[in-house]
């Protein structure tokens, strides 16, 4: 695939879950964390799902007035960053704003374990919801996360402190 293709196992037009507001959820295949309890498993197989451009995803978000933001959502985003990367500047261009969820913790990308491309983009989002789901730590009762240990993370306030900086 190139850095215009991106492996999805779906999308929501107009998710009120997965963020605040209105958003484009994008589903990204793939992912290796393989946690108990996940609530998309069918995104679990790299060669699942189907490839779309970035211009074909751009499409019915640019022409979309409602949107508050775009959720990249998996799977695992962070193992496809290239494409999520222009995505995110996109959206930012179009005055929407970005949030990813991923499996992996905020530290981890920002040191680069999962390479240069993965740390631009969680750079380029403007929030972050890290950490693996953990089965013992559900409950329906927290905002937009589904287990206790997960952080819902300030990106630019994290960079600017130099530290993670969560949002109340």
């Amino acid at each position: 695939m190139s850095e215009k293709e991106l492996r999805v196992a779906g999308f929501a037009n107009d998710s009120i879950v997965d963020g605040p507001g209105i958003r484009y959820a994008i589903f990204t295949q793939g992912c290796h964390h393989d946690c108990t309890g996940c609530h998309n498993p069918e995104t679990h197989d790299v060669g699942g799902g189907f490839v779309v451009t970035t211009e074909e995803l751009w499409a019915p978000i640019a022409k979309n007035p409602l949107l508050d933001g775009v959720t990249l959502s998996g799977g695992e985003p962070l193992l496809q960053p290239e494409p999520l990367l222009d995505m995110a500047r996109r959206c930012h261009g179009k005055g929407l704003d970005v949030w990813l969820y991923t499996g992996f913790l905020f530290e981890q990308v920002l040191a680069g374990v999962l390479g240069a491309a993965a740390r631009e983009l969680i750079t380029e989002v403007d929030v972050v919801v890290d950490g693996p789901f953990i089965e013992g730590g559900r409950s329906l009762e927290l905002a937009w996360r589904g287990s206790s240990n997960q952080r819902i993370i300030d990106v630019p306030a994290s960079l600017e402190a130099g530290h993670v900086v969560e949002l109340a």
